[in-house]
């Protein structure tokens, strides 16, 4: 059910499997097994559920069984929206193990459905092609890889083959509940069209990749320290997929608005704590900074550079950032 690619890439890699218990990755833990894939695995317990104390243990006995690491965090209560902020405890949660044991790789047990669903609520708020193909196999973060290697599957497949192996998983009850969003359009959408035009859809998102391969192009994005520049692609969609995506990398979703603000202007901040300026022909991205007190002869020089007035704070407060700007501007 592996692709070839995807069991050599991870034979080489260092893996952290993110688990949850459920149907999807039980069915990707035993499929790393079946081919001989060392891994570990993560699981948070968000302690809203009786049965999620079941699931630990059942990943604690799987480590013990098939003689591989198994780390649990055990969450603090969450008051308010739920699913942004259980995102935001679980990746901080992976990092942090990927940083102290040097994993190369996180693993996730998204499928064709979850990148389905995904597309149909993109297309429903208003999305361009990147947007609709959202996830990917493989979407490369600072210090790490997240590989998705069930992305070509969808759930059924899966739920196939741990019947047929008789392997046990959990069944997440607020799967079903429709007050989310994502629960809705499985239910009335997704998980009918699937069932119906799977080589379809299969087909579909191939030539999508292959399309957005080929529309957007890379930028190199060059570091020092919390600054960041790239060369401008001179499109702007590719140039807004470039600082989106290292955004990302920084823990920042950028919103639909601020979209529409690095579509429409030169200068936007983005969470009220990321400037992002767009002139020279060049993408300078840094911390959002202001009240701090210039010199007159640093002001001038800044405007001769013709420097966004947002920026400028900031480069007061570093002067190798300052000198790089000034190198590439001159």
């Amino acid at each position: 059910m592996l692709k070839n690619t995807s069991i050599q890439n991870l034979k080489t890699s260092k893996n952290l499997l993110a688990f949850s218990a459920g149907g999807d990755s039980t069915a990707l833990l035993f499929l790393l097994l079946e081919k001989k894939i060392s891994f570990d695995i993560a699981i948070v317990d968000y302690g809203l559920r009786l049965q999620s104390k079941e699931e630990v243990l059942y990943a604690q006995d799987l480590a013990k069984t098939y003689n591989f690491n198994c780390f649990v965090h055990s969450a603090k209560k969450i008051d308010s929206n739920f699913e942004a902020n259980a995102r935001k405890i679980r990746y901080d949660f992976f990092e942090t193990l990927i940083e102290k044991h040097n994993y190369t790789s996180l693993l996730t047990a998204h499928h064709l459905g979850d990148r389905f669903e995904w597309m149909l609520m993109q297309f429903c708020k208003g999305a361009g092609a990147v947007e609709l193909v959202g996830m990917k196999e493989k979407e490369q973060r600072e210090k790490y890889e997240i590989i998705r290697p069930l992305l070509h599957l969808e759930k059924q497949e899966l739920l196939s083959f741990l019947q047929d192996k008789d392997i046990h998983y959990f069944e997440d009850e607020s799967n079903t509940d429709e007050k989310y969003k994502r629960n809705y359009f499985r239910t009335h959408h997704t998980k009918p069209l699937l069932q119906k035009y799977l080589s379809g859809i299969k087909k579909s998102f191939a030539y999508l990749d292959e399309d957005v391969d080929s529309l957007v192009k890379n930028v190199d994005v060059t570091k020092l320290d919390d600054f960041a520049y790239f060369t401008s692609t001179q499109s702007k969609r590719s140039d807004i997929v470039g600082i989106d995506k290292y955004l990302k990398n920084l823990g920042f979703l950028i919103s639909a608005n601020e979209k529409k603000q690095l579509k429409e202007q030169t200068t936007t901040l983005i969470a009220r704590k990321i400037i992002v300026n767009q002139e020279h022909g060049f993408v300078f991205i840094a911390p959002y900074t202001n009240k701090i007190k210039m010199e007159k002869m640093f002001k001038e020089k800044m405007r001769k550079l013709k420097i966004e007035p947002k920026l400028r704070a900031y480069l007061h407060t570093n002067k190798k950032v300052e000198t790089l700007i000034t190198s590439l501007l001159s």
